[in-house]
């Protein structure tokens, strides 16, 4: 961040992130906004000029953490009272109004929004508040150089699109992230080769369903997901490339077969599921079937040998009954996932299952579900993370491992997180950034444990 340019006369900005990945690659696309109007980063509250929480509403517990942020944020006004205080993101597009009464919040600004952020901020006046939560059709921030929040200089995070056209039924974020549209793929190449030169060593494309990217340049010509995986692999093969989220119904196999092409893009794919009853599938407007879903892991596993597999699942949907819950389990116990992502359903206003479909399974049964659930992937994982015991793998070292400063941690390209000695005193360290080539003799049903090769 070009913070030299307003020494001694800058505004300082401290933000929070809730959420999803995306949400963190806003975060920094609002920093770098920010910057150029003379606001500087700061990791302090208590010195903040500007205090702001970019939301998330996918879930009710999120929106309530951040209800209890805004009173944190508020002892800080009523110290400082020319404290400004925004709320940014999916939760700003959902509220609007609501999160501008009782007079604590003074900026309520959308996904789409953020460029208009220096001049909210120079409206701001006690009693007048500000807001923008127009959603664009064609806004991607594609001229937008982030500030990079990883200060390790490891992995970056490019954002190839926006929003979702897909409206499941329980799902908030078409309604506060808009419709789909692509990035144009030459500045997600450039992105990706700035952070290369920066020193960066692994990318993650974003979007809500990157498998649907699709951009047509004013000449007609198409670049789907599969070309853009093949542009970004392309800058160097000492980047790697990740990404995230799939979705079943669009992922192809020409996508998978780029993935096996070159090497430096990951063996992990995020593939959620949702539920392995396909009458929970129509109702969640989910547009595939368990059959569908199973091919789709077949062809992964035929084309990708090894490959990382993960997954998203939501226990108690409306009208949920046994029989439905007990064929999510078992297409788990045949999938067999790495790690998921799990979570008993949490109604959300504005949806179609909202609208539509009551929320009736009762809180405890959902919960019971929920734990059956967790524990059947406690110990898939376990099996999973096992099954690697003897393998070796090129780790990207991401610092020191949080339990033992004395071993380092990393990510192997299935996604898995490996711990493992650092060099003998009388060797060069390894340092964040580095590979290592790591061979795994124990795990847990989380971690890899290995020593180096």
């Amino acid at each position: 961040m070009p913070s030299q340019e307003y020494t001694g006369m800058a505004k300082k900005l401290y933000i929070e992130t809730y959420g999803c990945q995306m949400n963190v690659s806003d975060t920094e696309v609002v920093f770098s906004i920010l910057a150029r109007h003379g606001y500087v980063r700061t990791e302090s509250m208590d010195e903040a000029d500007v205090i702001m929480a970019n939301t998330c509403s996918v879930r009710d517990n999120a929106e309530q953490r951040v209800k209890g942020r805004i009173e944190v944020f508020y002892q800080q006004k009523k110290a400082r009272p020319q404290v400004i205080i925004g709320i940014l993101g999916c939760m700003a597009e959902r509220m609007k109004e609501e999160l501008l009464e009782g007079g604590k919040v003074d900026i309520v600004a959308g996904p789409d929004a953020y460029r208009s952020l220096p001049g909210m901020l120079e409206a701001v006046r006690p009693g007048s508040p500000q807001m923008d939560v127009v959603l664009s059709r064609d806004e991607t921030y594609a001229d937008i150089s982030p500030v990079r929040l990883d200060r390790g200089g490891v992995s970056a995070f490019i954002s190839i699109m926006r929003g979702c056209n897909n409206v499941c039924s329980y799902c908030v974020v078409p309604y506060t992230r808009g419709v789909e549209r692509s990035r144009d793929p030459r500045s997600i190449v450039r992105e990706a080769c700035e952070v290369f030169e920066q020193g960066y060593k692994e990318v993650t494309l974003l979007g809500q369903n990157v498998d649907s990217y699709l951009y047509t340049d004013p000449d007609g010509v198409q670049t789907g997901f599969a070309k853009l995986l093949e542009m970004v692999a392309s800058v160097s093969p000492l980047l790697r490339v990740r990404f995230t989220t799939s979705n079943p119904q669009d992922i192809s196999d020409e996508a998978l077969e780029t993935m096996a092409k070159f090497p430096n893009i990951c063996r992990h794919i995020h593939l959620p599921v949702q539920s392995g009853s396909n009458r929970m599938l129509e109702k969640m407007r989910r547009r595939y079937t368990r059959e569908w879903y199973l091919q789709r892991v077949a062809k992964i596993r035929e084309i990708l040998p090894g490959c990382g597999l993960t997954t998203d699942v939501i226990a108690g949907f409306c009208s949920e009954t046994e029989e439905d819950h007990l064929e999510t389990m078992s297409l788990m116990e045949e999938v067999g996932f790495d790690t998921a992502f799990m979570f008993a359903y949490s109604e959300r206003p504005g949806t179609i299952a909202a609208r539509k479909y009551p929320d009736d399974v009762p809180a405890e049964v959902k919960n019971r579900r929920l734990s059956e659930i967790i524990e059947l992937q406690n110990r898939k994982s376990l099996e999973s993370y096992r099954a690697d015991i003897g393998r070796r793998f090129e780790v990207l070292v991401e610092g020191p491992s949080k339990k033992d400063p004395g071993e380092l941690c990393g990510r192997a390209s299935n996604n898995k997180m490996c711990v493992f000695p650092q060099r003998p005193a009388s060797e060069t360290p390894l340092r964040p950034g580095d590979y290592a080539e790591v061979e795994i003799t124990a795990a847990t049903s989380a971690t890899l444990i290995g020593h180096l090769v």
